[in-house]
């Protein structure tokens, strides 16, 4: 199960996600960044992030790469996104 906080912030808007990011996840947050012209005013909080899939890392890679910040982005999640989302 996904939660998902959303907060407004000087800085921007921040998604709080907390529990699982699993494939089927994907397409709810990609239309929470759906008409966003500044995609460098959000960030994607992933404190209580506790299990992501394959999928779920592509997403995440391919978010930070158009400019949005993964904040207390988990160790084993970002090794995961360096290594191009795959598990070795």
């Amino acid at each position: 199960m996904l939660r998902i906080r959303k907060s407004e912030e000087s800085a921007g808007t921040n998604f709080a996600l907390s529990g699982q990011i699993g494939e089927e996840h994907v397409a709810e947050l990609k239309t929470l960044l759906e008409g966003v012209e500044q995609v460098s005013r959000i960030a994607f909080d992933l404190q209580e992030v506790r299990l992501v899939d394959r999928e779920a890392v592509r997403f995440l890679a391919h978010c930070e790469t158009r400019g949005i910040k993964l904040k207390n982005c988990p160790s084993y999640v970002r090794e995961w996104i360096e290594r191009g989302g795959t598990k070795s």
